[in-house]
């Protein structure tokens, strides 16, 4: 039988593995006591025993930081697999005990972050004990998340196409441009994008849907910058736009408060808004427990509604 192969593999335990993940988490013994609620010669203790079964070191030890070595790395990749398996088992055991029960890990980009966390309010009153991960990112980190399946599913604008993935559309999602109210442009109608060309951009981080639909834009005129400031949220741009720092390209449904109170306002620029969609996206290779199925479903359905404009 194979296990006979290895039979050291039988003597690592779970205990071992989660000691073996804080260290690596922390960087030290005692960092990883703190995580475990545990003394330090505990922990060594484990980490000793678990490197005496392998029958090698999985720490480099330099400058009083421990850093995995390449057999270390390989470990912390089966740690992670485990976990998962392990979380798999527990979504499953709730989902043994019926719908209204569970995990489900959501991932929202950066720009869905205005609507989403409404919309999963508002299934939580349906299903109070199902348990909600939200996890926000710009586009990037969260499509990787996806495709590494640790997330059930994201709501995202635009979907991966480097792997196979399941979508169901929720709603429009109109890309405007933005200015403080005094702005030159802000009363102006029907104005040429080449109008802009002298203006400031306010960009969001390289990664972010938001910019890859500024770039779009800017290709439209080899004349328009092709760099700006760039800054890491949409409440930053929102804050610098109303400062007067530059005019920003965004989703409407981030500045609807704003352009409702007058502080924004849209310029009326020749072919915008860019009409995009906002979309539930599942890797094709996800399994659903029920849980995760009754809130894709109920988001599907009921999404467009706590949009603030469609």
């Amino acid at each position: 039988m194979k296990e006979n192969l290895y039979p050291w593999l039988r003597n690592i335990t779970l205990r071992q593995l989660r000691g073996f993940d804080a260290v690596r988490r922390a960087g030290s013994l005692s960092g990883a006591a703190k995580l475990m609620h545990l003394t330090p010669p505990a922990v060594s203790l484990q980490l000793r025993d678990l490197e005496n079964a392998i029958g090698a070191p999985l720490f480099d030890r330099v400058d009083g930081s421990m850093t995995p070595t390449r057999i270390g790395r390989e470990l912390e990749e089966l740690v992670g697999e485990i976990d998962a398996l392990m979380l798999r088992f527990g979504e499953t055991v709730d989902a043994l005990k019926g719908v209204d029960h569970g995990v489900v890990s959501v991932g929202v980009v950066s720009t869905a972050r205005y609507f989403a966390p409404t919309v999963l309010a508002a299934f939580m009153k349906i299903y109070p004990d199902i348990r909600i991960q939200l996890q926000v990112g710009n586009r990037a980190s969260t499509m990787e998340k996806l495709e590494r399946l640790e997330l059930d599913f994201a709501i995202t604008g635009t979907p991966p196409e480097h792997f196979e993935v399941k979508r169901e559309f929720i709603s429009k999602n109109p890309q405007i441009i933005i200015a403080a109210p005094d702005h030159p442009l802000a009363q102006e109608s029907r104005i040429p994008l080449q109008a802009l060309r002298g203006e400031t951009f306010l960009l969001r981080e390289t990664g972010s849907g938001t910019r890859g639909v500024t770039d779009r834009l800017f290709s439209r005129d080899k004349q328009l910058p092709s760099s700006g400031l760039e800054f890491g949220s949409n409440e930053t741009i929102k804050q610098a736009v109303m400062a007067g720092m530059g005019i920003a390209v965004i989703s409407a449904h981030t500045v609807a408060a704003e352009l409702a109170e007058g502080r924004l306002v849209a310029l009326d620029v020749k072919g915008l808004p860019i009409n995009r969609k906002w979309f539930l996206v599942k890797h094709a290779g996800k399994r659903f427990l029920p849980s995760a199925e009754a809130l894709w479903k109920f988001i599907a359905r009921n999404g467009r509604h706590y949009l603030a404009s469609n």
